[in-house]
């Protein structure tokens, strides 16, 4: 059966695994991995959004180099 079930998921798409029986997303991560996704922001500023480089367009880079145009 294992065969024709290969040729069944090559032929009509193999069935997501990241849905559960109501359809809703499920996303099988272990607790740790959710733990430090909810932590990004206090580890460092990187994932920060509030103080990314792009939240600060069109404000005056004091650490460009000299010869830049601003």
């Amino acid at each position: 059966m294992g065969i024709l079930k290969t040729i069944g998921d090559v032929l009509f798409g193999k069935d997501p695994e990241i849905f559960d029986d109501k359809g809703n997303v499920v996303h099988k991560l272990p607790k740790r991995k959710w733990d430090d996704w909810a932590n990004r922001y206090i580890k460092g500023d990187e994932y920060n959004w509030r103080t990314h480089v792009g939240t600060k367009a069109g404000a005056k880079n004091d650490q460009a180099p000299k010869n830049a145009k601003n």
